[in-house]
């Protein structure tokens, strides 16, 4: 089924190092094809890389032509660039639904696009699909502005702060106040969240289309309502584990969660109807009876016991006997499971349900808040294992003096390099100490360990949550049969009063 799957992020320079990521590097990887960084000097060259189906670059009326060359659009971004942190290009990961084949996945990415190319960027996308049941597509979009002459603008300008009047305003220094602006408001948290929807109504538009009934929704569990657990974010190499048949730390932590989500989805949907069964019900017995509209279980039950009785008297009396005793036992044990809970009227059984549904919403919120914890530490831990495993790496290759080794060892090394300074970045953001990570990372783990197993006990709790409500439910039944009988049974009886 289609799912919806949105990410977005910022190509950079990054790091201190010259020969860091690149637009250009991205570009030939999303792309598989071979590119030189003009500003680097280092050439990617991902020709062998297998599962792009698709390639298309989207231009405004006011770009150059030549920048429908995929390696002169992204070396113009680098050259442009001057600063060795500089912010290079918008990347969007999206993915496709796989009910729709590539010739409308075509359709799908060009529609989408036209709104960044008419807002003034250049868009470069990708689709890859290697078959496996996954296909997506990569967006990267130019950051900086064009203007009527297809010459780069600058991301931000300066403009003077004015008092009432409209006149400049100096300030302590003697020096005219200012505050930068950026050109274009392409950064706007606003613009992220429209891109996100907008990707959402345009793949609805086609599966409507192609007459699929499936949709996908931007919107969170929690902005649609929904008290679902979200799952985490698996990541390429846990999916290729699981994929593989070996069980991995994130996967566990996944079915843990679909589990309960299951569980409290069955128990949400037996309360929901419970509840609303009883309210009809006080009705109904307002009508039967002008005493008690809320009357003694037992004998509804006995009476649903009667009614059973009567609606084998067709069959031979052997089987009689035998439907009856087992009606009598399960009667019995319903009225045993009543009197031990303390429940007598439908009062009772409404007070026992609301019971349940507190219970059951407290549980759902201790599993929310663990499995928060549990992502961050999942995250906490494999950040800090993705520093030490390519540390040694790093270190090798701030040791190298000469630039051509430099280069070369780069070229060689970039997945381990890559990986480092992504977990570095991640670390230095939380404030840890790459000194400490030995003992950090066995706390984290010794903490979702601890959390993992409460999570286990509370599963449990909710599991018995749902036989309890398992039980109201045959309730319900015997109930509701004592109180309406077969069409048979009151076709029967209406034939004895004529008789």
């Amino acid at each position: 089924m289609a799912i919806y799957h949105f990410s977005m992020k910022i190509i950079g320079r990054g790091g201190k190092s010259r020969h860091g990521p690149s637009a250009v590097a991205a570009a030939a990887y999303r792309s598989g094809t071979k590119i030189k960084n003009e500003w680097s000097g280092i050439t990617a060259d991902y020709s062998r890389k297998k599962g792009v189906v698709y390639s298309e670059i989207m231009l405004p009326a006011n770009a150059p032509a030549s920048f429908y060359d995929r390696a002169i659009l992204w070396n113009s971004v680098e050259m442009c660039e001057k600063r060795r942190d500089s912010q290079l290009a918008r990347d969007i990961e999206v993915s496709l639904p796989k009910e729709l084949p590539l010739s409308e996945h075509k359709k799908i990415m060009q529609d989408y696009c036209s709104q960044f190319v008419d807002a003034g960027m250049c868009v470069d996308f990708n689709i890859h699909d290697k078959g496996d049941g996954n296909p997506h597509c990569h967006i990267m979009l130019t950051i900086r502005a064009l203007d009527e002459n297809g010459k780069w603008i600058p991301k931000s300008r300066e403009e003077f702060i004015l008092d009432e009047n409209g006149e400049r305003v100096r300030g302590p220094n003697g020096r005219w106040k200012s505050r930068k602006v950026n050109t274009v408001d392409w950064n706007s948290r606003e613009n992220a969240e429209k891109w996100r929807a907008s990707w959402a109504d345009t793949v609805n538009r086609y599966l409507e289309k192609n007459g699929f009934e499936e949709r996908i929704d931007h919107r969170s569990n929690a902005d649609r309502g929904l008290e679902e657990i979200p799952s985490i974010h698996m990541g390429p190499a846990a999916c290729a584990m699981e994929k593989k048949g070996i069980r991995t730390e994130r996967g566990d932590i996944n079915r843990k969660i679909r589990e309960a989500n299951r569980v409290l989805m069955e128990i949400r949907k037996k309360i929901n109807g419970l509840k609303e069964w009883i309210s009809v019900l006080h009705e109904v017995m307002k009508e039967i009876t002008e005493k008690d509209n809320s009357p003694a279980l037992s004998d509804l039950m006995l009476q649903y016991l009667e009614i059973e009785r009567q609606r084998v008297e067709k069959y031979s009396g052997m089987f009689q006997l035998k439907h009856y005793a087992e009606m009598a036992t399960e009667v019995m044990e319903t009225l045993d499971r009543l009197n031990d809970e303390g429940i007598c009227t439908l009062a009772d059984l409404e007070a026992a349900l609301s019971d349940v549904k507190g219970k059951t919403d407290s549980v759902r919120q201790n599993l929310l808040t663990k499995e928060k914890r549990m992502k961050e530490l999942q995250k906490l831990i494999e950040r800090g294992e993705q520093y030490q495993e390519n540390d040694l790496f790093h270190r090798a290759f701030t040791g190298i003096k000469w630039k051509k080794q430099k280069e070369a060892y780069e070229l060689g090394h970039s997945a381990e390099l890559t990986l480092w300074n992504t977990a570095n970045r991640f670390l230095h953001a939380k404030g840890i100490s790459p000194a400490d990570l030995p003992e950090q990372i066995a706390k984290w783990q010794e903490e979702l360990n601890t959390l993992s197993e409460a999570h286990d006990l509370e599963y449990s709790d909710l599991k018995q949550y749902r036989e309890k409500v398992k039980e109201l439910d045959k309730i319900h039944r015997q109930v509701t049969k004592a109180l309406a009988p077969e069409p048979e049974q009151s076709a029967r009886k209406k034939q004895n009063m004529e008789l």
